[in-house]
C-alpha cells in the first residue's frame, strides 16, 4: 500500500539562500525559510521563517510566522507571529497570537481577532466610536 505524501509535507522544509531572488508568487504546502528576497505574494500552509537577510515584498499568508528579517505588504497570519528583535514589518498584519521582541519594527495596523468559522471578519467588527460613546 502506498503512503500518501501529503502527510509528511508539514516536516518538509524549502529553503531560498542569500542570493536568490524571486519575483512572482510562491506556494508551498510545507515550512519554508527565506532568506533571500521575493517580490510577490508567499503562501505558506506550515510555518514561515524569515531569517534576517530575508526580505519580502508583497502580501504574505502563512499559518505560523517568525520573522527576522524585513517584510513590506499585507500578513496575514491564521495562529501565531513571533517578530524577532530585529524584525521588521512595513504594513498591516492579521494575527491571532503576536509576539514582538524589542527592537523589533512595525509600522502599520493590527488585527488579532479571531475568525468565526464560516464567516468573515468583515462580518463580525467591532462598533464604531459613536456606537460605543451612545451606549
Amino acid at each position: 500500500m502506498a503512503k500518501d505524501s501529503s502527510d509528511n509535507t508539514s516536516a518538509e522544509m524549502n529553503i531560498i539562500g542569500r542570493g536568490t531572488v524571486i519575483d512572482g508568487n510562491l506556494r508551498t504546502d510545507s515550512n519554508i525559510r527565506i532568506d533571500g528576497k521575493i517580490k510577490g505574494k508567499l503562501i505558506c500552509k506550515h510555518t514561515l521563517t524569515i531569517g534576517e537577510a530575508g526580505y519580502v515584498e508583497g502580501e504574505v499568508e502563512a499559518v505560523n510566522g517568525i520573522v527576522s528579517g524585513k517584510i513590506k505588504g499585507k500578513v496575514n497570519i491564521m495562529e501565531k507571529l513571533v517578530l524577532h528583535s530585529k524584525s521588521s514589518i512595513i504594513g498591516d498584519l492579521k494575527a491571532k497570537k503576536l509576539i514582538i521582541d524589542e527592537g523589533a519594527v512595525f509600522e502599520g495596523t493590527s488585527d488579532m481577532g479571531i475568525q468565526p468559522s464560516g464567516g468573515s471578519l468583515k462580518e463580525h467588527t467591532a462598533p464604531n466610536s459613536d456606537e460605543v460613546t451612545k451606549k
